[in-house]
């Protein structure tokens, strides 16, 4: 065979194996993006004894629920792959076939809108799919590929605020095609449409309920078909036939909007224009080291590093932005509205309020500031600041926002809407009559409970809303209000109203007063006395008054004494709720409701007790499984991913509605804060020790174990002392 031919197919051979791998040909992350990975989170949780209770067949416990596809920081589009519709954030590690890449995610069981996939040949079903191997997969800050072994395309994602960017490699230059599954999402969808409008454009919409995405696409090559097959309003698929072209990669540019397809065209052009993939994605990526940088740690291992960056990314993928370039957004009332703030999705309250919403305060303030206005939008138009699934956390947020110095926005007219929270029934303290009648809300007297019983969670309620008090008169001090300062302080004890002393659990009350009998303080409830938590769970939380809860208990050989029982009395197997899970004791790490139980033996005096604990959770329950890639429990918009990240550093928010955090010992030897101000805020642990004995603040030692939120404004220095600094 003639030498020149040999050299033409050992390189056409070389060409078609790198094809199907080509995931290694993008340049890999530097900086801190280097450590980030997208797909911790992403698998399952099969170890019984890990868990603590044998799952039920066909159960997947609600571990991670994080999505491994790209974004940008609070961006309105979080481009991923789909490998399951109606879990949490369609794309488990286990799977094998990836279905759609949809435009917009949070690992809730909503969302997975606008559902895209690139296919090749003909092919007469109804069910789209591809399989895919990890081998083949790579996943970055700001970047995700993966090859799609049976359509024979390799895939590459990045993407803008508003606006995703895909460039698919097909083997075959032939029929080449891309599915708009607009039928599907992970909320039912009640309408949608697509059209052409151009030689190589096609807009349309996706509706789910009343919320309406509107898309605009763009595509490098010219649509020879857009063949639509629509039964009713809810079912069918279109696929758009591009006209066949030796033309290598198809690109596709599509932006968003909540508004209109006009808009989403505008979003797409001033973000995306005629910038290349690779120019989208570095500046995709450089944004995310931009954030991360801000947080600089020095030591630690390999994985601690990755956990850390990781985490630190996760923290910052949720509250989702809502408005478009032009400053229009659609409002709580449907209505197009133009504004000269970002407008944002309402966190998730009732789980970020406590770590990841001041961690968002500290690095992004503008961000919190934009939040908090729109939750003041949905306020004014509504009557009361809006929550998100339990409890009245804005409160908590907004004194956590504002105490710290972040005030761009009415802050008299917010209060005031708080203050409608905290005093009127029908908006967003639901049974608040009650509360403020009897300092409680009650729970029926149900003989046989089960984790599903429909109640009140009136247990949970009272913890929570006493807390939300506290937050209020916060803000009510600050703007000289003292006398609703002093009647929410005093609201604030009403924690004590659900404490028995007999038992030293919180526990529900009827509404007689007496407490609800068959108590068994070990056994979980979605809604009955607690919400997602037992007795256990919530016995220790009352942030606002340590000091009189150690009281309740007694005294603080008590209080410890009933914290080492949380830590050592073994889980029942045999109680099972899907999304408690992973436990010390009856300590759960994987749900929100006693994340700040760790943290409670400094109250006696205890700190080495406290770090026993948070180094235990730090090694052991994050980054777990077969695979490392395991989260304990549900990541809930980045509050698992926030604890980790403070608890790294050694500072923790422990009273979010306080300017102040409680020192504990970081993981690794130096962290550098930058400060927008240009200053630093830098944390030494000079030696390896892990047991707590003095703090330094400036070069001075300070009694207890807070530092002040003035560090974050002045700069500073802070020296965590250990046992083997002496």
């Amino acid at each position: 065979m003639p030498k020149h031919i040999i050299t033409f197919l050992f390189t056409v051979v070389i060409f078609s194996c790198l094809s199907a791998v080509t995931a290694i040909a993008q340049p890999s992350a530097k900086g801190f993006t280097q450590y980030v990975n997208p797909l911790i989170g992403t698998a399952p949780l099969t170890d019984p004894k890990f868990i603590g209770y044998t799952p039920p067949e066909g159960w997947r416990v609600w571990a991670g629920l994080v999505y491994p596809g790209v974004s940008v920081p609070n961006a309105m589009v979080q481009l991923s792959p789909v490998t399951e519709y109606g879990t949490g954030a369609g794309y488990e590690y286990e799977d094998t076939v990836i279905h759609a890449f949809a435009h917009t995610n949070k690992g809730h069981w909503n969302l997975l809108n606008i559902p895209v996939l690139p296919l090749s040949g003909k092919r007469n079903v109804r069910e789209y799919g591809s399989r895919f191997s990890h081998k083949s997969e790579k996943a970055q800050a700001g970047f995700y590929q993966v090859y799609l072994e049976d359509y024979q395309v390799d895939v590459k994602l990045t993407s803008t605020l508003r606006s995703g960017y895909h460039q698919y490699k097909y083997k075959d230059a032939k029929d080449r095609q891309i599915l708009f599954d607009l039928a599907k999402a992970n909320n039912e969808v009640s309408d949608w449409k697509i059209e052409k409008t151009g030689k190589n454009t096609v807009q349309g919409f996706q509706q789910n309920g009343d919320q309406v995405i509107h898309f605009y696409a763009l595509l490098s090559e010219p649509i020879r078909q857009l063949e639509v097959q629509q039964e009713g309003k809810k079912e069918g698929q279109a696929i758009i036939h591009l006209q066949d072209s030796n033309q290598e990669p198809v690109e596709m540019k599509i932006g968003l909007s909540f508004v209109s397809a006009q808009n989403a065209k505008q979003n797409l052009e001033a973000e995306i224009g005629n910038r290349s993939f690779d120019e989208v994605s570095t500046k995709a990526r450089q944004t995310w080291e931009d954030l991360l940088s801000k947080i600089q740690v020095t030591g630690g291992t390999k994985k601690q590093k990755e956990l850390f960056y990781t985490s630190f990314y996760r923290s910052f993928l949720w509250p989702a932005l809502r408005s478009d370039v032009n400053g229009e957004f659609r409002d709580v009332k449907g209505k197009t509205v133009k504004a000269d703030f970002n407008y944002y999705t309402i966190p998730s309250l009732w789980d970020t309020y406590r770590n990841k919403l001041v961690l968002l305060g500290l690095v992004a303030p503008q961000v919190t500031s934009d939040v908090i206005r729109s939750l003041q939008d949905i306020g004014e138009k509504t009557g009361f600041i809006p929550t998100f699934f339990h409890g009245d956390h804005a409160a908590a947020f907004i004194a956590s926002a504002y105490v710290r110095g972040i005030d761009h926005y009415d802050v008299k007219k917010v209060y005031q809407l708080l203050l409608n929270n905290a005093n009127k029934e029908g908006g967003t303290r639901p049974y608040i009559s009650e509360y403020i009648r009897k300092g409680y809300i009650s729970t029926p007297q149900i003989d046989s409970p089960y984790v599903e019983t429909k109640a009140k969670a009136g247990v949970s309620k009272t913890l929570e809303y006493a807390y939300d008090d506290y937050a209020v008169a916060q803000l009510a001090q600050a703007l000289h209000d003292t006398a609703n300062y002093q009647a929410l302080m005093q609201r604030s004890k009403n924690y004590q109203n659900v404490f028995d002393t007999t038992t030293h659990f919180m526990r529900g009350r009827l509404e007689n007063g007496d407490w609800v009998k068959n108590f068994d303080p070990k056994y979980p409830y979605y809604e009955y006395m607690y919400r997602e938590a037992n007795a256990w769970q919530v016995s220790f939380f009352a942030p606002q008054d340590m000091p009189g809860l150690v009281s309740l208990y007694g005294g603080s050989a008590n209080f410890e004494a009933k914290l080492d029982s949380l830590f050592t009395v073994p889980w029942n197997p045999a109680y099972i709720a899907r999304n408690v899970s992973s436990f010390i004791g009856q300590y759960v790490h994987g749900n929100q409701p006693d994340h700040e139980a760790p943290f409670s033996y400094y109250f006696v005096g205890k700190p080495e007790k406290s770090q026993q604990v948070i180094d235990n959770i730090l090694e052991n329950y994050y980054g777990v499984g077969e695979q490392g890639l395991a989260l304990c429990g549900m990541d809930d918009a980045g509050e698992m991913s926030a604890w980790y990240v403070f608890s790294a550093l050694g500072l923790y928010p422990f009273s979010p509605a306080d300017p102040a955090y409680l020192v504990t010992v970081p993981l690794f030897e130096q962290v550098r804060w930058k400060l927008d101000n240009g200053k630093e805020l830098i944390i030494d642990k000079p030696e390896k020790g892990r047991s707590l004995t003095s703090i330094r603040v400036n070069n001075k030692p300070i009694k207890g174990y807070f530092v002040s939120h003035d560090l974050f404004t002045e700069g500073g220095k802070i020296d965590v002392m250990t046992d083997q600094d002496q």
